[in-house]
C-alpha cells in the first residue's frame, strides 16, 4: 500500500490546483481581483451574506463599466440560485447573461465563472431582425415571429448545423420562451456580428431570433456554457417582469 506523509500529501495537492488553475484560465476579460474570488465564494457557499456576495462579485468585476445593467444582472443571480437549488443545472459553474437593454453595438453577452468569481468573456450578440433595429424593444415566444425571447434557458447539447458548431437552448419560462427548441432557437456564430460588421453600420445585424455571437469566440464559448448551464436574457420588459415565475418582480429591489 502506498502511504503517503502529510507533507507529501500536502505537496501533491498543491501542485494539483497550481495545474487546474492553468487548465481554468479565463480567455477573455479575466478578472484577477481577489475580491471578486470572494465575492463568489460568498455566494456559491450559501452563507449568510450571499445577497451581498451578489452586490460584491458585480462591483469587484466592475460590470457597470462594462455597460451590464445591475437589475440584470441581479435577475441572472436570482434565479441562478434558484435553479441551482432545483437542481436543474447540470453545469453550474457558469452563468451567461445577455442584457438587452444594450444596443447591439456594444458588447451585451456576460459570461461568468460563478466558482473563481471572474468574467471569462464579454463579446457582442444578436436579437431578432423583428425585436427592433439598433435595440432589442419587442419580444415574442410564437414560431415564425422572427423575435428574440427573454427569461432563463438551460443550455443544451451541441451540434453542426448551417452555422457551423451550435448550442441547443432550452427556454424554461412557459408562455414566455418555452418554444425556443421548436423555433430552432440556437447559438451559432455569424458575420454580422463581427466587430468590423457592426463598426461600419453602427448595429450588429439581426438573427431569426437566435443569440448569434462572433466566430472569434463561438467555439470557446459554446464549450464552456454548454451541456445545463444557465443562460438568461434581459430587457426591462413589463410583459416579462410580470409574468416569470423564476424571478418575481416583488423579490427585486
Amino acid at each position: 500500500m502506498l502511504r503517503l506523509s502529510v507533507t507529501s500529501l500536502t505537496t501533491f495537492i498543491a501542485r494539483c490546483a497550481l495545474v487546474l488553475a492553468g487548465l481554468c484560465t479565463p480567455f477573455v476579460m479575466p478578472a484577477s481581483s481577489k475580491a471578486g474570488s470572494r465575492a463568489a465564494h460568498v455566494y456559491n457557499n450559501n452563507l449568510p451574506g450571499k445577497e451581498e456576495g451578489y452586490g460584491m462579485l458585480y462591483d469587484e468585476l466592475q460590470l457597470d463599466t462594462l455597460n451590464l445593467s445591475r437589475k440584470a444582472f441581479t435577475y441572472a443571480v436570482k434565479g441562478y440560485s434558484r435553479l441551482q437549488a432545483q437542481g436543474q443545472l447540470q453545469n453550474d459553474n457558469v452563468i451567461s447573461i445577455i442584457d438587452f437593454s444594450l444596443p447591439s453595438n456594444k458588447k451585451r453577452l456576460f459570461v461568468i465563472d460563478m466558482i473563481s468569481g471572474k468574467l471569462l468573456f464579454n463579446t457582442f450578440v444578436s436579437h431578432g431582425r423583428n425585436s427592433g433595429k439598433a435595440i432589442a424593444t419587442r419580444f415574442s415566444n410564437k414560431p415564425g415571429s422572427y423575435m428574440s425571447s427573454l427569461g432563463f434557458y438551460i443550455t443544451g447539447s451541441t451540434y453542426f448545423g448551417e452555422h457551423g458548431y451550435s448550442l441547443r437552448l432550452q427556454g424554461i419560462e412557459k408562455g414566455i420562451n418555452d418554444k425556443a427548441l421548436k423555433r430552432g432557437i440556437v447559438m451559432h456564430s455569424a458575420d454580422y456580428v463581427e466587430e468590423d460588421y457592426i463598426q461600419q453600420r453602427g448595429y450588429s445585424g439581426r438573427s431569426e431570433g437566435c443569440p448569434a455571437i462572433p466566430a472569434e469566440f463561438q467555439q470557446q464559448v459554446i464549450e464552456t456554457i454548454k451541456d445545463g448551464s444557465c443562460l438568461f436574457l434581459y430587457s426591462p420588459n413589463k410583459f416579462y417582469t410580470a409574468h416569470s415565475k423564476i424571478v418575481p418582480r416583488r423579490t427585486i429591489g
